[in-house]
């Protein structure tokens, strides 16, 4: 019986294809359910046929609709087809004469490679390369690559190669598992390393042990699980033709669902990795999974940082668990949240603009001479760091992380200002919400836990004071917290061990190297903002994660910017830029605008609403929106993704911002870190974008432009 796959570079292109488009490739998809191929040949409207020029035979199209065209991968033997691409008609059959199927005798799953670019560009820059013994795959033998799959047609081209950027050109047109193998080694890893997590893992997809039959792409096609899907039903592909967030739900990477399906952890369990590589939607599909164990009573906390994250994790469960009475066992809500929830009090929390007065008055009433600014953070980094109740705790503390002196005759009058602050805030009826989560934790550890498992996303911005409280609110068994980070995207300047707040993951932590949101070249313009500096992972602050191995799934355009000599040119440019993305077919709740500051967010929504443009500020309960461009300040965008984003306004002062800066004169370490986090902001802005990046600023760039080479 005929039918017809999917491969994830079709869902990739879901949002950017019009309804009808998606229309005609659910009726092609029925027609495949319905007919037998002989049917399906003759059908005038699917109009199945060959391609004059094809380097592939088994690479054919269908119509979509009127002006589209589908790709797919027809075998000669076996009913299954694959979808490929869809594009428009004359665009779909440039790119699929130019293609080859082949099968991987080593991964064992189908493969896709642009035969007809690597050919022409092979012959060019072998005529430019130096002696072999300078090329870029030079210390890997012909035997050691192709037992990692590397093919002989590949291995010739790759062996052309000596430099990182050539792999980069020619990246887009490999077959993708050879690929993978190609980049893994030039970022520096080992043959053993490629083969445990690039190898292995599409084995373990395969899950067969056949001898592999070079011609037979049936089979071949079951066993790509990590890129095709066999749809079985209407429904299932109508939800992922209409929620493209469904997508993730049929290309669950091995490696990913591995980690979100595992049976059971005996304790805590963390995920890291890059913006894109899916820590989100693994974070949601554990939820998924531990909700089929829930015993009697039993609930679990889903947990982030802030309130639009809280909206997008609802929405994300809801598009996952169909189940309403199961979900309502999953509350969702900020740390801080739950805090205010376990105190159950009327004070009212601090606002952090009333913050900087009130350590003021403190400093005068207690007699201390020294900075507010200084207070402030050794009441953040040090008492509540480290939960000191008392002077007695505090004389003797670790100051570990704090690059100013303090002298011991010096620290009474620092715990009288902390002490002032404190009591000041009890007799006016109000907290700070660190504070509420250290007095959250002390009544959990009385009380007793609230849930049985915790799945915490954005792990990387929770203050120690906050870990304390989820580690008192569920009961130290197996599963109890389930962590999803990336210290990367750490913007609040957080760092915490989590073996000091008694959250042990040792031997229970699971690294993602593939980003599946933004696109190869978007990827290494923003992460050349961060090469070189270290960044603290959560399990133990003593070591050190890096951006070695990360990579996307997608290729595409350069991100593109813009120097404008005024503010008021460059937000003309801007609608300029968002008026082309419009052009082009991209919807206006698919583009995001990204600014430091709230008043050029407003200064933004202002000119593209006077140029004719819908354009709405993003709100905690409503992180985007679909009629509208969506336009909010870099930590609003935290966790968000649009297919186009403009960022704006990344000129010195604004990135970094003198104002969220420590000076280096009042403490060298805080310095330091609040340069990463300013940093860490602009990298997390960029990495919202999947198909199209724009950065833009007026006067002088940001230093950070200028350090990553733009």
């Amino acid at each position: 019986m005929p039918r017809l796959a999917f491969d994830i570079a079709f869902c990739a292109q879901l949002p950017k294809l019009q309804g009808t488009v998606r229309q005609g490739v659910f009726d092609a998809w029925e027609k495949f359910e319905r007919l037998t191929l002989d049917q399906l040949f003759k059908d005038p409207g699917l109009n199945l046929e060959a391609l004059k020029g094809a380097r592939d035979r088994n690479i054919r199209t269908i119509r979509i609709d009127r002006g589209t065209r589908g790709v797919v991968l027809a075998p000669d033997s076996g009913d299954t087809y694959v979808l490929l691409r869809v594009l428009p008609h004359d665009a779909a059959n440039a790119w699929a004469v130019k293609q080859k199927a082949s099968i991987n005798t080593v991964t064992r799953a189908v493969e896709i490679r642009d035969i007809a670019v690597l050919e022409e560009l092979t012959p060019a820059y072998e005529r430019i390369a130096p002696a072999p013994a300078q090329r870029l795959f030079a210390e890997f033998s012909d035997g050691d690559l192709a037992a990692l799959g590397i093919d002989g047609t590949t291995l010739d081209q790759a062996r052309v190669l000596t430099t990182h950027s050539q792999l980069q050109a020619f990246a887009p047109f490999f077959p993708q598992d050879q690929r993978d193998v190609l980049e893994y080694l030039a970022a520096g890893f080992t043959v053993e390393d490629v083969w445990r997590d690039v190898v292995a893992v599409s084995l373990a997809a395969a899950d067969s042990a056949e001898p592999v039959d070079p011609v037979d792409y049936e089979s071949a096609i079951r066993r790509t699980r990590t890129r095709i899907a066999l749809v079985t039903g209407s429904e299932e592909l109508r939800e992922i033709l209409d929620k493209p967030f469904a997508a993730w739900r049929v290309f669950l990477h091995p490696s990913q669902h591995k980690v979100a399906y595992r049976a059971s952890y005996s304790g805590p369990a963390q995920v890291t990795g890059g913006p894109g590589t899916g820590k989100t939607v693994v974070a949601l599909h554990r939820v998924r999974h531990l909700l089929g164990h829930l015993r009697e009573g039993d609930r679990i906390l889903l947990t982030t940082y802030t309130n639009a994250l809280v909206a997008a994790l609802r929405a994300g469960l809801a598009e996952l668990v169909d189940d309403g009475t199961l979900r309502d066992r999953v509350d969702i809500m900020t740390v801080d949240a739950f805090a205010g929830r376990v105190v159950s009090t009327s004070r009212r929390p601090l606002r952090a603009d009333e913050e900087p007065a009130r350590w003021q008055r403190a400093a005068q009433a207690s007699g201390f001479a020294g900075s507010p600014q200084f207070l402030a953070q050794e009441y953040r980094h040090v008492v509540l760091a480290r939960n000191l109740r008392t002077y007695e705790q505090y004389e003797t503390a670790e100051r570990r992380g704090r690059g100013s002196a303090l002298p011991p005759a010096a620290r009474p009058s620092v715990w009288r200002a902390m002490e002032e602050f404190a009591d000041r805030l009890g007799s006016e009826g109000l907290r700070t919400y660190l504070g509420t989560c250290a007095e959250a934790a002390d009544l959990l550890e009385r009380s007793g836990p609230r849930y049985r498992h915790i799945v915490v996303d954005e792990a990387q911005d929770l203050h120690p004071a906050q870990w304390r409280l989820l580690r008192a609110a569920a009961p130290a068994r197996p599963d109890d917290l389930f962590i999803a980070g990336d210290p990367h995207q750490r913007i609040y300047d957080c760092k915490v061990s989590l073996k000091a707040v008694g959250i042990k993951v040792a031997g229970r932590s699971a690294k993602m190297r593939k980003n599946y949101r933004s696109t190869h070249e978007i990827l290494s313009w923003s992460t050349a903002l961060l090469i070189g500096r270290p960044f603290a992972e959560l399990e133990d602050d003593a070591r050190h994660e890096t951006l070695l191995g990360y990579r996307s799934a997608l290729h595409g355009g350069l991100p593109e910017t813009h120097a404008a000599t005024t503010q008021e040119e460059e937000l003309g440019a801007l609608v300029t830029r968002v008026r082309g993305w419009l052009e082009e077919g991209v919807a206006l709740g698919d583009i995001g605008v990204s600014a430091r500051f709230n008043r050029t967010c407003d200064q933004v929504a202002e000119h593209l609403t006077a140029a004719g443009i819908p354009a709405r500020r993003l709100r905690a309960d409503r992180p985007t929106v679909a009629d509208a461009v969506n336009v909010g300040t870099m930590h609003s965008f935290k966790g968000l993704e649009y297919r186009c984003v403009a960022v704006v306004g990344v000129h010195d002062g604004a990135l970094p911002f003198p104002k969220a800066v420590t000076p280096m004169d009042l403490d060298r370490l805080q310095h330091e870190a609040d340069l990463l986090a300013e940093r860490c902001l602009l990298f997390v802005a960029c990495t919202r974008a999947r198909d199209g990046l724009y950065v833009s600023w007026s006067g002088e760039p940001s230093p950070f432009l200028r350090e990553s080479g733009v």
